[in-house]
Parts: structure tokens; C-alpha cells; sequence
């Protein structure tokens, strides 16, 4: 473990049922940008992501920070089967480097991202897991996507929404094969 990846994890405690914990996992490791922090466990709740190691030492992470989370089964990226979250955001004594840079680089575009890997002793839960962050996720749904209110689970309606017609008739196998280009 490193002092500087530790400086950030604070006491606290763990999400409960009022919280709409949707998700436990016991002896989890905590890995950020690469360096492992402890094992602990994860709690996945309706309000945010937390994992506290056996002290009671942890983070939390809001869901609009969280910009990707996703099942990891590729031993040649890291070499355990884990859920990996990307984070909106410097932890730790990175948030110095990070300003020390901005001063040097006024690139506005470049958004700060953590990477945080979870790896459960028990690799079956991944599955479990993946699915309560999905979950808990849609509840807080990006203020900046302005598509996410469009989608109701129906089928996106051209006409409707952009005044466009579009021809709905199925086309057939072969008959655009000899329209003329016009370039």
C-alpha cells in the first residue's frame, strides 16, 4: 500500500438499508490507478459506491462521477477478474499533481480520471455486482446526455422528435444494386 493512494480514504460508516444497499461484498480488494489499497468490503448502494477496509477506513464515489463500470475478464489487462470503475476525478495526492499541470497545460477539454479495480475473492459474485451498480446507476441518470430523457424503452421516433419523414417500408435483398450514382 502506498501513504500517498491512502491519504484520501476516510471513516465513515457503511451504507445501510436506508441507503437502499442494493449490493455486500466481503473480501473485496480495492486497487486505484494500479496500487492496491487493502482488502474490504464493497457496498453498492442507491446513493453511491463505497468500500471500507476492516479498520473502517474507505471512499465513497457519487454515481454522476462515475463515468464507466464494466466486468473485466481480460488476464492480460490485470490479472484477476474484477469490476472496473472510471471515476470523473483525482483521489489522493493526485489532485496536487493534477493542479500543479493544469497551470502548465491549459488543455479544457482533458477531464481528470481514476481508475479503480474491485476484486473479489469469489468471482462468481462479479455478476451480482455488475448488475446492482447498473441498477443503481440508472438512478442517477448524466444532466449534460440530453438524449437520456428521450429514451423510454420504446423504439426512438425520428418523425416525431426531428419533423424528418422516413420511408418505414422493409427494403429488399438487391434493390439498390443498380440505382445510378450521381457523384
Amino acid at each position: 500500500m502506498l501513504p500517498a493512494a491512502m491519504s484520501f480514504l476516510k471513516s465513515f460508516p457503511p451504507p445501510g438499508s436506508t441507503e437502499g444497499l442494493r449490493h455486500q461484498q466481503p473480501d473485496t480488494e480495492a486497487v486505484l490507478n494500479g496500487n492496491g489499497l487493502g482488502t474490504g468490503t464493497l457496498y453498492i448502494s442507491e446513493s453511491r459506491l463505497s468500500w471500507l477496509d476492516g479498520s473502517g477506513l474507505g471512499f465513497s464515489l457519487e454515481y454522476p462521477t462515475i463515468s464507466l463500470h464494466a466486468v473485466s475478464r481480460d488476464l492480460n489487462a490485470y490479472p484477476r477478474e474484477h469490476l472496473y470503475v472510471m471515476v470523473n476525478s483525482k483521489f489522493g495526492e493526485e489532485i496536487k499533481d493534477s493542479l500543479d499541470e493544469e497551470e502548465e497545460d491549459s488543455d479544457d477539454d482533458v477531464e481528470p480520471i481514476t481508475e479503480f479495480r474491485f476484486v473479489p475473492t469469489d468471482k462468481s459474485a462479479l455478476e451480482a455486482m455488475f448488475t446492482a451498480m447498473c441498477e443503481c446507476q440508472a438512478l442517477h441518470p448524466d444532466p449534460e446526455d440530453e438524449d437520456s430523457d428521450d429514451y423510454d424503452g420504446e423504439e426512438y421516433d425520428v418523425e416525431a422528435h426531428d419533423g424528418m419523414e422516413v420511408d418505414t417500408a422493409p427494403t429488399v435483398a438487391g434493390q439498390f444494386e443498380d440505382a445510378d450514382v450521381d457523384h
